[in-house]
């Protein structure tokens, strides 16, 4: 998910709590409460991607599109449109305990598979993982770059190699430089470390976890990468993963560079320059476990209100289903990662949102509302979408997504994932004026939130599209309350099974969020607007060469970006 806020009953003693008058719209605020209170149940199963109860919750958002107003939009069935999207994904999982050490000068340290190191599922197609006595080799933050003369390899050889990187981007410690300052870029995120060393050949990458520079604490890395992982279906899964992907906690890296004759923390200093070489390790890795991949299908869930005069040409509202489902218990025993925040509050905004459409004017273009699987497993539902998509994305006027909305009241203000620049945040902010909140830039630009939600997906393949956020200005609290609803929830309750429904929630304020995205929605529906991004975004090319499809002219041409790393 993107960025995680809104939890904690342990908090509602600290920052206290009033009542707040309900809003007097469509959205309802029982509604919204009942649909995540359902949704985070413990009877679905923390919503586990591909899990048994996967269609017992896709056919329960279904049922709820279905009351809501609107019709099925997914896959054709026998001439008709489904409710479903089938999305086929290689699902692996690690068979047994791994048997992983590590050689460090002589000296040889055991790591436990989740304490420890967390070695994800290989998602490169193999049944079995044996890595003996592979070489260590610290390339810093492990980026290839040339549009900012930048190459933490230099020509280094890694295979048959492990790679030890940094998470975040070489800007994130100083706070200025080649990657534009504390903002991170997509050089920053775990996705792209992992695509790197394969694009290298590497055996295996470790990212060193900080808590800082990562945005969440190692139990959420914990919770997230010791379970089945997922990837989309590809023809040449090897050339994306390398045979180990893992993260280890930083104190054990402290104690790796130290047996080697290095001091951690100048390691890192070194690193952040643009002259730093890899530096060779005094360590090897040995590891071993099987695994069991296999290729299975997950679903979107697609509800579709047709366009009356422009059916043709779509506006997405998305939020993703799924969450971890069931995993270890945490301190009270609990299994069940029931994701209420993270979630539920995205999809029940989405069932309101339908419903405020299905009973309202009926707009000109169509409305799509995407609920999509595998956001939890790398935006693997909304990446199936943008690829295989539904409706032509060249008509596809823009996507407004959820993930992660507010339950603890109304704010003043309102925000986006990252630091994108484009025509969609414009509606948003002259909509916000017209509501009485101000947009406030992402307060968390080095998280890298931008890149961890399904809007992303989107961007990629060039249709304008934002994931909104609540804000952190309580009208009850101001932003002393909202940051330490933010903090305790990402420190206590992101990615745990403490992430539950509670009925002292407040869900006016989500409400008051639905209705500003319903009029954003509602006014680009009725419009001959065609949202882009602006002119210096790396996703501008990409939209303006499917211009011809909305105007029937050909774009002027224009510089291809590289697409990667730099900010939106």
């Amino acid at each position: 998910m993107n960025r995680l806020r809104w939890i904690s009953a342990s908090v509602l003693a600290l920052v206290g709590s009033a009542a707040v008058a309900a809003p007097t719209g469509q959205f309802s605020p029982e509604r919204l409460s009942d649909i995540d209170k359902a949704l985070a149940s413990d009877g679905f199963q923390g919503r586990g991607t591909a899990a048994a109860i996967e269609p017992t919750v896709i056919d329960y958002i279904a049922k709820q599109f279905a009351a809501a107003g609107v019709q099925p939009g997914g896959d054709m069935v026998n001439g008709q449109r489904s409710w479903f999207q089938a999305v086929p994904l290689l699902q692996s999982e690690i068979v047994g305990t791994p048997q992983i050490s590590l050689n460090e000068n002589g000296t040889v340290v055991p790591l436990r598979q989740g304490p420890d190191i967390a070695i994800l599922a290989p998602l490169n197609g193999a049944k079995q993982v044996t890595i003996a006595n592979a070489p260590l080799v610290f390339v810093g933050y492990g980026v290839t770059a040339p549009e900012r003369n930048w190459d933490d390899f230099k020509g280094v050889d890694v295979h048959g190699k492990v790679i030890v990187v940094l998470i975040n981007d070489p800007d994130f410690e100083g706070g200025e430089g080649d990657f534009g300052g504390k903002a991170m870029t997509y050089y920053g995120r775990w996705t792209y470390k992992y695509e790197e060393a394969a694009r290298h050949g590497a055996a295996g990458v470790i990212i060193v976890h900080e808590t800082a520079p990562a945005s969440y604490p190692w139990n959420v890395v914990q919770n997230s990468n010791t379970n089945a992982q997922f990837d989309i279906v590809r023809q040449d899964p090897a050339a994306a993963h390398s045979g180990m992907e893992s993260w280890i906690q930083r104190p054990l890296a402290v104690d790796l560079f130290r047996r080697s004759g290095l001091d951690f923390e100048q390691a890192k200093a070194a690193a952040r320059r643009r002259d730093f070489h890899p530096i060779p390790l005094k360590a090897t890795l040995s590891a071993s476990y099987a695994a069991n991949p296999q290729v299975i299908t997950s679903h979107n869930v697609v509800g579709l209100l047709p366009g009356s005069s422009h059916p043709d040409e779509t506006l997405i509202y998305s939020a993703h289903w799924d969450h971890l489902g069931v995993g270890k218990p945490d301190a009270t025993g609990d299994t069940i990662y029931n994701g209420a925040v993270d979630n539920a509050t995205g999809v029940a905004q989405l069932v309101e949102q339908a419903r405020a459409f299905a009973h309202g004017p009926r707009p000109q273009r169509s409305i799509v509302f995407l609920a999509v699987t595998g956001e939890e497993k790398g935006l693997l539902g909304s990446n199936y979408y943008a690829t295989h998509p539904l409706y032509p994305l060249g008509k596809t006027v823009g996507v407004l997504n959820t993930d992660a909305l507010n339950v603890w009241g109304p704010t003043r203000n309102f925000s986006i994932s990252g630091s994108a620049r484009l025509d969609l945040l414009d509606d948003l902010i002259a909509e916000g004026k017209r509501e009485g909140r101000a947009f406030a830039a992402d307060p968390h630009p080095e998280a890298g939130h931008f890149y961890r939600s399904d809007h992303f997906s989107f961007a990629k393949v060039g249709v304008p599209a934002v994931s909104f956020e609540s804000g952190n200005d309580m009208v009850n609290g101001g932003t002393a309350r909202g940051e330490a609803l933010s903090a305790d929830y990402t420190a206590h309750h992101y990615h745990q099974p403490s992430d539950e429904w509670s009925p002292q929630w407040d869900f006016s304020g989500l409400a008051r969020d639905g209705e500003m995205l319903h009029a954003v929605g509602e006014r680009l529906a009725n419009s001959r607007e065609w949202p882009n991004w602006s002119p210096d975004s790396e996703f501008r090319a990409t939209r303006d060469q499917s211009a011809s499809d909305r105007t029937g002219t050909a774009p002027a041409p224009m510089p291809v970006s590289t697409g990667k790393g730099e900010r939106g």
